[in-house]
């Protein structure tokens, strides 16, 4: 009985989140607040003038007890939204977990995707609207965010990143910024060097999206969906290294333990733009094994944005060795290969010993740590005592 009630939930779960695509009506009605959980819905302003759209779960499905509850920022990874923290039911999705753990969850959706395609005086549509990379994203992104939750709260939060969300993170923490706002900060499939990035999809992408491209392509927005995504993929795939059919694993690497209704859900609805510029800059990464802002491939140009002829690296040893830092990586990815994963950690050597956790999940890959069937036991369990430990 209790099998078939959990097999109706996943259906049920599964058709919300199709519901979200087809109706428009926002994750909080579509998703969050029919499965028993309040969801609140805020808009935050950056700097630079874009308008993002945060999600709020302020407790669990059963309210609980009155007080306050510890703040946790959701940021998911690229080509992803907020909704990558609520593909899996309840039980499964670590947004949902964490309200059900006495969590204050506050979800981000970045620049440029589904919820966030706003901005004070530009239009989505204007190629200057798509003039930033992941070094916009760390630089006023997440201050906005953080601060906002911050602000709103009186308490400093807890982060947690996910894939290109680890970066901008690390990013903002080796400059200095939002540690004074940051109680700790959990990393799953921590990126920052992509020295030895070995999937197919990733690598042929990164070797492709050089300048010269950007400049052929002629166009600002990366939409996977979009006739120039649509034409890429093509090319990709017709790769003989490339494996299309298993389009998770050639993009990540061989995922143990996924949700399959879960991934089908993902590739038909939830993969979402980004900047053109910003997968420039992945290929930079790449291609020259540092972790360093855009570069926009002319001395001058550099010059103007940063004082200097050549882009300025991020330096992750900067990282405050007192932040408490839980990183979590699988030992079959191949976004985040376990030896870029050693490297940052080398970085790290430094940090304050009680504050660094570094936990190898063997079987999974980059996909696992948000959409593994198995992830509340193998990672989010851990995650919350971290949290509390840290509180």
């Amino acid at each position: 009985m209790g099998f078939h009630c959990e097999l109706a939930g996943a259906r049920g779960h599964r058709q919300l989140l199709q519901s979200l695509e087809a109706t428009n009506d926002g994750v909080c009605t579509a998703v969050v607040s029919p499965q028993g959980y309040e969801c609140q819905e805020y808009e935050v302003k950056t700097q630079d003038g874009y308008i993002l759209t945060m999600h709020r779960i302020p407790q669990g499905r059963g309210g609980g007890s009155p007080g306050k509850r510890q703040p946790v920022l959701l940021q998911h990874g690229l080509l992803m939204d907020g909704s990558t923290w609520l593909l899996n039911p309840p039980q499964q999705s670590l947004a949902f977990v964490l309200a059900d753990n006495g969590f204050d969850v506050w979800i981000t959706n970045g620049r440029g995707t589904r919820w966030s395609r706003r901005h004070e005086s530009l239009d989505a549509s204007n190629p200057a609207y798509w003039a930033w990379s992941w070094d916009e994203l760390a630089s006023y992104d997440l201050p906005a965010t953080v601060g906002f939750v911050f602000q709103k709260t009186g308490q400093k939060l807890h982060y947690v990143g996910h894939s290109m969300g680890t970066l901008t993170a690390l990013a903002a923490f080796s400059e200095g910024k939002l540690v004074d706002m940051i109680k700790s900060a959990a990393l799953l499939s921590p990126v920052a060097y992509l020295t030895y990035m070995a999937t197919p999809i990733g690598a042929a992408a990164a070797s492709a999206f050089s300048g010269e491209v950007r400049t052929t392509l002629g166009v600002a927005e990366f939409h996977p969906k979009g006739p120039v995504g649509t034409q890429f993929l093509e090319s990709v795939c017709a790769m003989p290294e490339v494996n299309c059919y298993d389009f998770m694993a050639s993009l990540t690497g061989p995922n143990c333990c996924l949700n399959y209704s879960s991934v089908d859900i993902f590739l038909k609805y939830e993969l979402q733009p980004t900047s053109v510029r910003t997968l420039v800059h992945f290929s930079q990464t790449f291609r020259r094994g540092v972790i360093a802002k855009y570069d926009y491939e002319s001395s001058m140009a550099n010059m103007a944005a940063y004082g200097e002829s050549s882009p300025p690296e991020y330096h992750m040893s900067n990282i405050p060795h007192d932040l408490p830092l839980l990183l979590s990586y699988g030992g079959g990815d191949m976004l985040s290969d376990v030896k870029d994963v050693q490297l940052l950690l080398n970085d790290l050597s430094n940090h304050d010993a009680d504050k660094l956790v570094a936990q190898l999940v063997k079987e999974y890959a980059h996909m696992d740590f948000v959409m593994a069937v198995n992830a509340k036991q193998l990672v989010y369990d851990g995650l919350i005592a971290f949290f509390n430990k840290h509180s």
